[in-house]
């Protein structure tokens, strides 16, 4: 079941049942966060800066991409950026990872690998933070950790936490799991160091995903402007949290959808792809390294960049200050 209308919607009468359940999520969830700023539970650091990317609500508000934003922007600045992940539903029998252009999906998540083949820079996934940004800095020599989602991840100490709000669907009914989509309380976004909306008109910082050229599934190389489907009628694949953001996308290039919306990181089978109507398919990064191994010859994906707004940039990177002259490593017998 999607559990969209139930969490965005306020007085949802699923919503209202399971209220009891959100307060209890909710609850447990500030006692952790207290055990840890207590010293109840191990807090470790890292010789580098820590920079989390995350949210509180579950999925779909375009972290990845604006963590992907944030790695150029480092690098060009001098830093020595990795990306850190969770890599959810990987099956990988060894962690943590560095992540491989041609790795399986499956063995590192569709996420992971999206970003690794972005090529900006190294990407990690496992589920200890710490482990992680170990190896990228023992291994790598990266002097730069963007953790892309892990806000709930306390055990891995930050120097900057940055929280990324749906500029259109906001907090949604403002409940915890189950009864909404809240992964902690709201008043978390008190603590942390910024905030910044994916579109919509709030005040405060804002950044836009900006399509870029689609380029044929089967042959990269093979590109053409998504005004090339102006007029035209596609259907139009999305298995990310928002799936709507994406319809709304090819919309507002005047392009005619039919849309598949599937849950967030959707396990696509050939029989499934086998099944779409004919004529042009377009879909999301994200799902494309899932269906390149039974690409069609008219399956097309659209990538997207995030574009931050300028002061957002500015006081990231006047938190952290000037790239050191030389990378530190972690001592090998660790």
């Amino acid at each position: 079941m999607d559990p969209t209308p139930i969490w965005y919607r306020r007085h949802h009468p699923v919503s209202l049942v399971l209220a009891p359940l959100g307060w209890l999520y909710c609850a447990v969830a500030l006692v952790r966060r207290y055990g840890y700023g207590r010293g109840w539970f191990e807090t470790r650091h890292l010789p580098v800066p820590v920079v989390v990317v995350g949210n509180l609500s579950v999925g779909g508000t375009g972290k990845t991409p604006l963590a992907l934003t944030l790695a150029e922007l480092a690098l060009e600045r001098g830093w020595r950026p990795a990306i850190l992940m969770r890599g959810y539903g990987a099956r990988s029998p060894l962690w943590p990872r560095v992540v491989d252009a041609a790795d399986d999906p499956k063995l590192v998540g569709d996420e992971p690998l999206l970003l690794a083949r972005c090529g900006v820079c190294p990407v990690v996934v496992g589920p200890d933070r710490v482990a992680d940004g170990e190896l990228a800095i023992r291994r790598l020599g990266c002097n730069l950790l963007l953790c892309d989602d892990g806000l709930q991840h306390y055990r891995l100490a930050r120097d900057l936490e940055i929280a990324v709000i749906d500029g259109e669907r906001g907090l949604g009914n403002g409940r915890c799991l189950p009864a909404g989509p809240l992964r902690e309380p709201r008043g978390r976004l008190r603590g942390v160091d910024l905030t910044i909306r994916n579109g919509g008109d709030a005040p405060g910082h804002r950044f836009t995903l900006v399509p870029g050229a689609a380029y044929r599934l089967s042959d990269p190389a093979c590109r053409l402007p998504l005004s090339a489907w102006r007029g035209q009628r596609v259907t139009a694949v999305a298995g990310i949290g928002h799936p709507g953001r994406f319809f709304a996308m090819l919309r507002g290039c005047g392009i005619l959808v039919d849309e598949r919306p599937y849950p967030d990181h959707h396990p696509f089978t050939a029989a499934q792809a086998a099944a779409w109507p004919p004529g042009p398919v377009l879909m999301t990064e994200k799902d494309a390294v899932k269906c390149a191994a039974f690409a069609g010859a008219d399956q097309w994906v659209c990538p997207v960049q995030a574009r931050p707004d300028p002061a957002f940039v500015a006081t990231v990177f006047a938190r952290l200050g000037s790239a050191p002259a030389t990378t530190l490593r972690l001592a090998e017998n660790r």
